[in-house]
């Protein structure tokens, strides 16, 4: 999905630089052209590379471009290749090549055909150390017509930034634990005339934790002379009105990455193509910044960019306590309980337990959560019909983690709640 919104991208972005005055694109005349997308940090982990080739329409499946020969050298003259994992996908091993700062690599690509690309020089320069990242309240516009959300805006400084000017961008990785509003309680075995038979569901746990990975586009830069640090840098805004994000806990690990200025430039103009709001009709046109070229053709077009940068993160945790004072609105949940019994029926002959219970499970495929009774019922076991007041049921999402998100706790998850 990341990939192929890329490629969109791209393609806007090929469009909105062919015109300045509205017009209605004529994609007969479409050039299949070749998307690069790569990163190699001095981080120990393997780098992608990924290739693509443009399409003709946003419900277009992308091409793929599969058995290339793919390796990346650096200014040693070294040789590093990057294997084909199949689906455009090409992985250097991390066992054998990581880069260092200070260095510079080059990525050479010769599709199946003989057409051979090979990218700039890229130094992989050093990046500034995260000093902190913070949170605080605050308010966006959202929606059309805009409407105003409070919520919480989390933050980013960074300090000790050396040279003249340097240029950032940021990603970031979202985790958050949060309860499945209706975890069964009982599941219902058997039923005769008199007796329902029912079994404890306990045992499964109502922690689930939620994962994102953020792919838009945050950059800045700092200029030495006027203020040598990046301060307030705003991450991300979590409205939690909209968002169970912040219900239990939450944490978010950001990434900085050292751009040159040609980098720089190029998310700049694919973040002006990608704004809300922004379509190909009122662009302005933009000059098509790639740093990969056609070693026989220097004038074929190639989208994309390979990147060559350091890295620094950071993670922090917040808990929904940590908030009490910001005085946040609540999040509440969209599930919903049905509660029926055989009197909620005015017909005769009612329907029995068990036609209720089938009906709502086999045919309209809803999660049963337990039954509700009189006080001084025990249950699980054997529960007389006359005990029961209402089968409790809810949709198959409010009560499974592994629909809305998943039980397993990550790795690096601290408990502080």
């Amino acid at each position: 999905m990341k990939n192929s919104k890329l490629i969109l991208a791209y393609l806007v972005l090929i469009l909105a630089a062919s015109c300045i005055d509205p017009y209605v694109p004529n994609l007969t005349n479409f050039k299949s052209l070749l998307v690069v997308e790569g990163l190699i940090t001095d981080e120990d982990r393997a780098y992608e590379i990924r290739l693509s080739r443009t399409y003709n329409h946003a419900d277009s499946i992308p091409e793929l471009v599969d058995d290339a020969v793919v390796f990346i050298t650096d200014d040693n003259g070294v040789k590093n290749p990057a294997l084909n994992t199949g689906n455009g996908l090409y992985k250097t091993d991390s066992t054998l090549f990581r880069g260092i700062a200070g260095r510079k690599y080059t990525l050479h690509i010769i599709l199946p055909d003989g057409t051979e690309y090979a990218s700039d020089e890229c130094s992989l320069s050093p990046v500034a150390g995260i000093d902190s990242i913070y949170y605080e309240k605050g308010e966006e516009v959202s929606g059309d017509p805009g409407k105003i959300y409070t919520g919480l805006k989390i933050l980013l400084n960074t300090k000790n930034i050396e040279g003249p000017r340097q240029y950032f961008r940021w990603s970031y990785e979202e985790d958050w634990k949060f309860n499945i509003p209706y975890p069964p309680q009982y599941t219902y075995t058997w039923f005769n005339d008199t007796m329902v038979y029912f079994n404890s569901a306990y045992g499964q746990s109502t922690d689930c934790w939620k994962k994102n990975d953020y792919n838009g586009i945050i950059i800045n830069t700092s200029l030495a002379s006027q203020n040598p640090e990046i301060t307030g840098q705003e991450i991300l805004f979590i409205s939690p009105a909209l968002s169970d994000r912040l219900s239990l806990e939450y944490s978010i690990l950001v990434t900085q990455y050292s751009l040159s200025e040609k980098e720089y430039n190029f998310w700049k103009m694919l973040r002006q193509v990608q704004e809300p709001g922004g379509d190909i009709f009122g662009a302005q046109p933009y000059p098509n910044i790639s740093n990969v070229s056609n070693v026989r053709n220097p004038g074929e077009e190639v989208l994309g960019y390979f990147e060559v940068s350091a890295v620094a993160r950071k993670r922090i945790f917040i808990t929904a306590d940590d908030l009490l004072s910001l005085g946040l609105p609540v999040y509440n949940s969209d599930c919903k309980a049905v509660r029926v019994s055989p009197d909620d029926w005015h017909i005769k002959p009612q329907p029995s337990w068990d036609e209720i219970y089938h009906s709502w499970v086999d045919m309209q495929h809803f999660q049963f959560v337990g039954p509700e009774v009189i006080p001084g019922t025990v249950i699980p076991g054997l529960v007389n019909i006359k005990q029961l007041l209402k089968f409790v049921f809810t949709t198959p999402e409010c009560a499974a983690c592994e629909l809305p998100g998943s039980p397993r706790r990550p790795d690096f998850w601290i408990d502080l709640k």
